[in-house]
């Protein structure tokens, strides 16, 4: 299985990039792994918020496979413990899936047919982080998770 992360616009933290890149870089031992950047909507300021999750909603589904699994990350999805999570990457590989998409949207959320077209929902908290932070926060999560699946010491209950 391989796990592609879309993201909704650029990060311009040079620490938020590095640490991401570290977490990446570490992931390349447990699975293929793609972070792909969605442009900027041009011209946002000058479009209603319905228009701009219409405008990146087309740019996600444009990326997405018909056989990909795909996961939003909403703050009105599902909660999970790290080793609840790491089961779940358990049972998505499990299920013969080539390719599980996570999507970090833009500031409004996701366009009803994002929506529609997507296999689940999950939240990393009930609080409300950056887009640039959960970017951060969702790959370290997947390291962790395989981390947990090998048994291995970085992660501690």
């Amino acid at each position: 299985m391989k796990i592609k992360l879309l993201a909704v616009g650029k990060t311009d933290d040079k620490n938020l990039i590095q640490l991401i890149t570290l977490y990446q870089n570490r992931l390349k031992h447990y699975v293929k792994f793609e972070l792909e950047i969605i442009p900027d909507i041009k011209n946002a300021k000058n479009l209603s918020e319905a228009q701009q999750k219409e405008k990146e909603g087309e740019l996600i589904l444009s990326k997405l496979q018909n056989t990909d699994q795909l996961i939003l990350l909403d703050d009105k999805g599902k909660h999970y413990t790290s080793i609840e999570f790491a089961n779940f990457l358990q049972k998505k590989m499990n299920s013969g899936i080539k390719q599980l998409v996570l999507v970090i949207g833009g500031p409004y959320g996701f366009s009803d047919a994002v929506y529609k077209k997507a296999n689940g929902k999950l939240s990393l908290s009930k609080m409300t982080f950056s887009h640039q932070m959960i970017r951060l926060f969702i790959v370290e999560q997947i390291y962790r998770g395989f981390t947990i699946l090998k048994n291995e010491p970085y992660h501690h209950e």
